[in-house]
């Protein structure tokens, strides 16, 4: 299209409507306290994820979420709601970092330039953003607030008969030691086995180990001093206040198999001196316990292993340390493991059974030991039958089903005590045994494991603490933001010792102290943006109490109303916001429980080859591309318009080719060219009452209906829905004002260019976006007149107009009078007329 006319001119008037928008600030959202604020509007907060500004900016499938907020965002803004729609970046993390060894440019450097791609391309799309709220995790100011959140972690605990964060401040007044109080902090250190990669420099998490990997980055297992936050105290909460939240259930179902609630019983079995406790939810299993198994970083495996057995076992523990959790875990399909010599006894029965180490089992899941129970556990059954161990069966199935392997409730045998017993009888009766014979006691388990929050890497904000006599210490809330100091070079040692000792006049201090030289992960400024989007600017708090109040007001747990973006956070970003800001709740900081109300996550738009948009694959699609040939708003409405939010779809060219010639249509509807090819308004514009009343209909079936399918987000509906209104002006003989600008304003949040266009040279005084939304007049829904197909002898020949009311005569002879029939009955008798109320009308005739 670049090398011919464009059909309307976007090139022209998108650009001259983007500068207005800026520079008149249309989208602005006053705060509580600012001159222009109604307190008496509600609220709609409608956040997009938070957006990683990398190098190679945007693809087309990144605008997806964001115009269908922007969508609901303009059409709230217009119904009379104070809208909050902000824009931000999540620009901590290791790509930058990467960037910044390659070069040795600061990573800040990068971040802004990538930031400015960003903001320019989603400028380019004409999304209502409030752009006085920008932030970004790298500013100073946000890094205070992010530091000074982690520093409420450090100074608070969680209190057990509350259920509920509390200041360690308590426990100092009633006494408690440094030490006691160290080992019950929210924020706490701990020694844990990491996957560690040298040429990165840091710690990745599990999720990150296959992408590095990958790229050709060495990955291995080793155990680091490492700052934890204890998310587990709050496991079960986490499930329990999911449920008033508007979140597909697929997500709540990921959020609650990840933290894994179980119940059970802890069991003791003694070991060569030492008593190992296992977690089973099938005590009533116990009597099928043939073997144990630890994993090969449990504490007791050099101590319990045999001299003949160590060379195999020292061998199995090293090759385990180069595997990540994943691959040890589910990943893990062949099975492997080491006899250690050493034999436990079971508690049920006295048997002495074989220990073993495999690396299926963790020290980060349970006790890091498990008792095997091959007839019914299947991983168990695998390795059993694989190192011909005992496969006894302890379990007989309610149906016909084989033993072996089976895991479902059925009839205790071979048990003692407990044969005859269905599972929970049987499961109830053994844990009175456990605990009365003082061998085990009840429990309630989750798979959730502490949040490993620490990285080694210079990119990241760092811990606001230092280090004295082996005691650590917060740093004074008037010292923040601490900031990371410039390096000479950002490339990592090899070692796992943190980039930022390379800085030692920053970490070491005139008073003797040195810094934390760990930094936060890049969770960390994704988990609490959201709040302080509603206060940007505020230096005294992270979020006032007067915006806090108003943002997160409402009868609903969640403070953001809605919330769109894509499945890849369902797990953990999402769950680390929820916690931090349950404990900010705890602590009286904020007034909701939860931050997200209703979720909504987008489909994936991939290549017209069907594939995952990615550069290898040569597929990436560039939106200022799309801009340039079609214009901003023919790539706003495809992206609505390819189908369902929530499906995956294809991108394809033809497709926006096609929606701008719908939006072309609509300009044509308004304009046509003069013979110096000037567009000029059309002769069939007319101020007049339209008095045409299908036209009439439409348009306000349209005004419902695009309204209703807003509310749904079911845009590719409304935008159908559009399409027939305009077919419908585009044949008429008069188009009415009133009526063509019902379609502009309805049309306004899909395609905000044009309509501000149209509407402009139309006389309209102010815009579309300070406009108020249309409301359908019911009345011009009522249908006076139906219409009637017509037949002759079963066969359609014609279809009539009558009034709805019409009787049976009246219906009959309008048939029969119609040029068409009359051609077809010409010479012939009418033996019959049949008609159908509402449907057809059968001539029969011969």
């Amino acid at each position: 299209m670049s090398d011919k006319r464009k059909p309307f001119p976007f090139d022209e008037f998108e650009p001259a409507w983007q500068a207005r928008w800026d520079a008149e600030k249309t989208f602005r959202t006053p705060n509580p306290g600012d001159a222009d604020f109604d307190a008496s509007k509600p609220k709609f907060y409608v956040l997009d994820m938070f957006p990683y500004p990398s190098g190679s900016g945007l693809h087309v499938g990144h605008p997806e979420g964001y115009t269908a907020t922007d969508i609901i965002g303009r059409a709230k803004r217009r119904q009379g709601f104070n809208v909050l729609h902000p824009m931000g970046w999540d620009s901590f993390g290791l790509p930058a970092e990467q960037y910044a060894i390659k070069t040795g440019q600061h990573p800040a450097i990068t971040t802004t330039q990538n930031i400015a791609t960003f903001k320019r391309q989603l400028k380019s799309l004409g999304f209502g953003y409030d752009w006085d709220r920008e932030i970004a995790t790298t500013d100073p100011e946000y890094v205070r607030w992010t530091q000074w959140i982690f520093l409420q972690l450090y100074s608070s605990y969680f209190n057990e008969e509350e259920g509920k964060a509390k200041p360690v401040a308590e426990l100092e007044a009633k006494g408690w030691t440094r030490e006691q109080i160290d080992a019950v902090r929210l924020a706490f250190v701990h020694e844990a086995p990491v996957n560690w990669s040298p040429d990165l420099g840091t710690v990745l998490a599990n999720e990150e180990v296959e992408e590095w990997r990958s790229k050709g980055h060495i990955v291995e297992r080793r155990p680091l001093r490492q700052w934890m936050l204890r998310i587990t105290k709050y496991a079960q909460r986490l499930i329990d206040e999911l449920d008033p939240l508007d979140w597909p259930e697929g997500i709540k179902l990921l959020q609650k198999n990840w933290i894994g609630r179980s119940e059970g019983a802890e069991v003791d079995f003694p070991l060569d001196g030492h008593t190992v406790t296992v977690f089973t939810t099938r005590p009533d299993t116990l009597f099928g316990a043939t073997y144990m198994v630890l994993a090969p970083e449990h504490p007791y495996v050099t101590e319990i292993t045999t001299a003949e057995q160590k060379a195999a076992v020292d061998a199995y523990i090293a090759a385990c340390a180069a595997k990540s959790d994943l691959e040890r875990g589910d990943l893990n399909k062949d099975k492997s493991g080491v006899f250690t010599g050493a034999y436990a006894t079971n508690p049920v029965n006295g048997e002495k059974i074989p220990v073993w180490i495999a690396d299926y089992v963790m020290m980060g899941y349970g006790t890091g030991a498990i008792m095997a129970v091959p007839a019914h556990d299947e991983r168990d059954f695998e390795f059993a039958k694989k190192f011909d161990l005992p496969i006894v069966q302890v379990v007989q199935p309610n149906g016909d089903q084989d033993w072996q392997g089976y895991t479902d409730p059925g009839t205790a045998v071979n048990s003692g005590f407990l044969d005859g017993l269905p599972t929970a009888e049987a499961k109830a009766k053994i844990i009175d045994w456990l605990e009365s014979g003082s061998k085990g006691k009840r429990r309630v388990q989750f798979k959730l494991r502490d949040w490993l929050f620490s990285r080694q890497r210079y990119w990241g904000e760092p811990f606001p603490l230092t280090w004295k006599d082996g005691n650590h210490y917060a740093v004074p809330d008037a010292e923040l933001p601490l900031l990371a100091p410039p390096l000479e070079d950002y490339k990592p040692s090899g070692s796992p010792e943190p980039l930022l000792t390379k800085a030692r006049e920053w970490v070491e201090l005139p008073d003797g102290s040195i810094r934390e030289t760990n930094t936060m992960p890049q969770w960390a400024g994704s988990c609490w943006y959201y709040l302080r989007y509603c206060d940007p600017r505020n230096s005294g708090r992270f979020i006032s109490n007067e915006a806090e109040s108003y943002w997160g007001g409402g009868d609903k747990p969640g403070m953001v109303d809605l919330y769109v973006g894509g499945t890849e956070h369902a797990v953990l970003h999402l769950l680390y916001a929820r916690f931090w800001h349950k404990v900010l709740f705890d602590l009286g900081h904020v007034r909701t429980t939860e931050p997200f109300q209703k979720l909504v996550n987008q489909g994936l738009i991939l290549g017209e080859d069907g594939q995952k948009m990615s550069k290898s694959r040569g597929n990436v699609v560039n939106p200022d591309d799309v801009v340039r040939e079609y214009g901003a708003d023919s790539l706003r409405l495809y992206e609505m318009f390819m189908g369902p939010l929530e499906q995956v779809k294809p991108w394809s060219m033809k497709g926006v080719e096609g929606v701008s010639r719908f939006l072309a249509r609509v300009w044509r509807v308004a304009f046509e060219e003069n013979q110096a090819g000037e567009w000029v308004n059309s002769s069939k514009i007319q101020d007049v009452p339209c008095s045409d009343k299908a036209l009439l209909k439409v348009v306000h079936e349209t005004i419902k209906k695009v309204t209703d399918d807003i509310a749904k987000m079911s845009f590719n509906t409304a935008i159908s829905q559009m399409m027939v209104c305009t077919n419908a002006f585009t044949s008429a003989e008069v188009v009415p004002l009133n009526e063509f600008r019902a379609l502009l304003h309805v049309l306004n949040p899909f395609a905000p260019h044009l309509t501000e266009e149209i509407h402009a040279r139309l006389g309209g005084s102010a815009m579309l976006a300070d406009s108020e939304w249309p409301k359908h007049d019911e009345a011009a829904l009522v249908t006076d007149e139906i219409e009637l197909v017509v037949q002759v002898n079963g066969k359609l020949r014609d279809k009539i107009v009558v009034a709805k009311d019409a009787d049976q005569a009246t219906v009959e002879s309008t048939a029969l009078n119609t040029a068409k029939v009359k051609e077809q009955i010409d010479g012939k008798t009418v033996r019959k007329v049949i008609v159908v109320p509402g449907r057809l009308v059968n001539i029969v005739a011969n």
